[in-house]
């Protein structure tokens, strides 16, 4: 059985989570996919940190996958209507960039994001929408312009293909101190209950380690999964189909 293992919201603005939570994959030999977001809201534009810029090329030659993950994260100046709202609803505090788009303005902010990534020396292999929130063809923008994949809460969908692979994701939030602990009492549930799942996601954000009990939760996750399950990259998905 194989993992996904990611690091989300990769940006300079966060570059101290997203090195302890680097380090710590580290120290068990994995590289996590980096899913990087070129300006995150509005005020951390990748190509005026050159030096978090050559740390991203650096975790790349040493095999990390680069994945866009929007173009600034949160949803400034989007309007969501009732059925957004719903969608959305206890899942985000406004960062679902991709929520409201339709496809125009989807392709378009996708294009801009992976322009940016390619002009900094960063070839992204895949989207992934924050908050894994987007409408179909905002999903589909992304494999219109040549990425590899995309993914929802609920499956990873492949390009150019099309096909989707079922793939749970265990994922934290450190926000509240009731969202630590619920969100680290899924952890322990999707292990019990679905750690046979062929193809699972751990999906860290760099706040996971900023509260004691997501902390604890994150390693613990970590090496769990890792005893049943090997660390693969998701370029390997289109060759290597999971049944």
């Amino acid at each position: 059985m194989s993992v996904l293992i990611s690091i989300h919201d990769v940006t300079p603005a966060l570059a101290a989570g997203v090195s302890r939570l680097w380090q710590l994959c580290a120290e068990r030999r994995v590289r996590p996919a980096l899913l990087v977001v070129p300006d995150w809201h509005g005020n951390w534009p990748l190509d005026r940190h050159p030096d978090f810029a050559a740390w991203l090329r650096a975790r790349a030659a040493e095999g990390a996958e680069i994945v866009l993950h929007g173009e600034r994260h949160d949803e400034a100046g989007l309007a969501r209507t009732l059925g957004d709202r719903l969608r959305a609803w206890g899942r985000t505090a406004g960062e679902a960039e991709f929520l409201t788009l339709d496809a125009a303005a989807a392709g378009q902010r996708i294009a801009r994001g992976l322009a940016c990534l390619l002009r900094l020396g960063l070839r992204p292999v895949g989207f992934v929408p924050p908050a894994w929130l987007a409408r179909e063809e905002g999903h589909r923008a992304a494999g219109a312009a040549g990425l590899g994949f995309s993914e929802d809460e609920r499956s990873v969908r492949l390009f150019p293909s099309g096909r989707r692979i079922s793939s749970p994701v265990v994922r934290w939030s450190a926000r509240t101190a009731v969202r630590a602990r619920g969100s680290a009492a899924v952890a322990r549930a999707r292990w019990t209950l679905q750690r046979s799942a062929p193809l699972p996601r751990l999906a860290f954000h760099p706040q996971d380690l900023d509260h004691p009990v997501t902390a604890r939760s994150v390693v613990v996750s970590l090496d769990r999964w890792l005893t049943l399950h090997r660390p693969v990259g998701y370029s390997s998905l289109a060759a290597a189909p999971i049944p």
